[in-house]
């Protein structure tokens, strides 16, 4: 019998007081903070990529299931890397020009079609500060999305195939985030002129490969265990996991989770150094190796469901606000 309550929490979120006692016994790894320009490079190149593979879809007349299948397995791959790069430039770690980064961020946003870049920075940032607090942090499921799902392994399926959506739909009971403003805005028109110059020069078949690319990235896909990887409570009650699989190659070392929420001023080529220089403080947690071996477990496995995750009450973030995230080896408040 699975729990019928999130996994309720009084201690404060573990990654705070880790970074603090990693810093004490190696200072080194201060030297790690810092951006890695050529993600801008990456980020061209996906933008690229997309376009013409929405191009050679699109001249050679494909069937609608080749453009499904090729955004399945092809265009999956190349949009998580987006998701990836927008992750890296909401931590303004491509340049130390803020302005340069969230330039960037909204170019690689661009083959995803749907507008998400400012919108993500702006909830993401609200997940490292306050983890696990239902109000504030959009990571958490809803409690219905919870109760509707429960044990199924079917309901569990429709729900990672549904992640996307509802991803999306909870950002509304963040009160203290305004949804929409005029970096939002700006966000919205690069997407709708780059939506109308691909749809001009190109066609309309490349704008639907290019959205399913976007879905199938964060969905019912081997890729889509990385959302059960990162907060699901897998093992004794170890509250954040990093995955050390190959994909981790393809995908500038996402899986690398609680390294990130350690050393979030850390670029994503720098952090299986954190791991390196630290290892007495990750190799005794628990992590995983298969995205795809995870999906698989997470949807048959009756033990496992929404509610396997941390929560906090709003008392522990009035707690955890004035130590939020650690950049370049200082406490900065969100």
């Amino acid at each position: 019998m699975t729990n019928q309550t999130f996994i309720q929490s009084k201690e404060p979120v573990p990654h705070f007081s880790r970074t603090r006692e990693i810093l004490k016994k190696h200072p080194e790894i201060r030297q790690l903070n810092g951006r890695n320009a050529m993600t801008a490079i990456i980020a061209l190149l996906c933008v690229v990529v997309q376009v013409s593979i929405g191009y050679l879809l699109t001249i050679y007349d494909q069937p609608w299931w080749v453009i499904a299948l090729a955004a399945y397995c092809v265009g999956a791959f190349v949009n998580h890397v987006v998701v990836v790069i927008i992750h890296e430039a909401s931590h303004y770690l491509l340049f130390q020009n803020r302005g340069l980064n969230v330039a960037f961020g909204l170019i690689v946003n661009l083959p995803a079609i749907i507008p998400s870049f400012i919108s993500f920075q702006k909830y993401h940032l609200k997940h490292h500060a306050h983890q696990g607090i239902h109000e504030t942090d959009t990571d958490m499921p809803e409690p219905w999305e919870a109760r509707l799902v429960g044990n199924s392994a079917i309901m569990k399926a429709i729900w990672l195939a549904c992640f996307p959506i509802l991803q999306i739909m909870r950002v509304v009971r963040v009160k203290d985030v305004a949804p929409f403003d005029g970096w939002t805005a700006l966000n919205w028109l690069t997407q709708l002129a780059f939506i109308a110059a691909v749809y001009q020069f190109i066609g309309g078949y490349a704008i639907v490969y290019m959205l399913l690319s976007f879905y199938f990235s964060l969905s019912l896909h081997p890729l889509g265990g990385r959302w059960i990887q990162e907060h699901f409570v897998l093992h004794d009650k170890q509250e954040t996991y990093s995955y050390y699989g190959g994909l981790n190659l393809m995908q500038m070392n996402i899986g690398y989770h609680n390294e990130h929420h350690d050393f979030p001023g850390v670029a994503w080529h720098n952090l299986p150094k954190v791991k390196e220089m630290a290892p007495e403080f990750y190799d005794n947690l628990y992590s995983h190796n298969s995205w795809t071996g995870l999906v698989w477990r997470f949807i048959t496995d009756k033990n496992i469901s929404l509610y396997s995750r941390i929560e906090r009450s709003t008392t522990e973030r009035q707690n955890a606000a004035p130590t939020t995230i650690i950049r370049n080896g200082e406490a900065v408040a969100v």
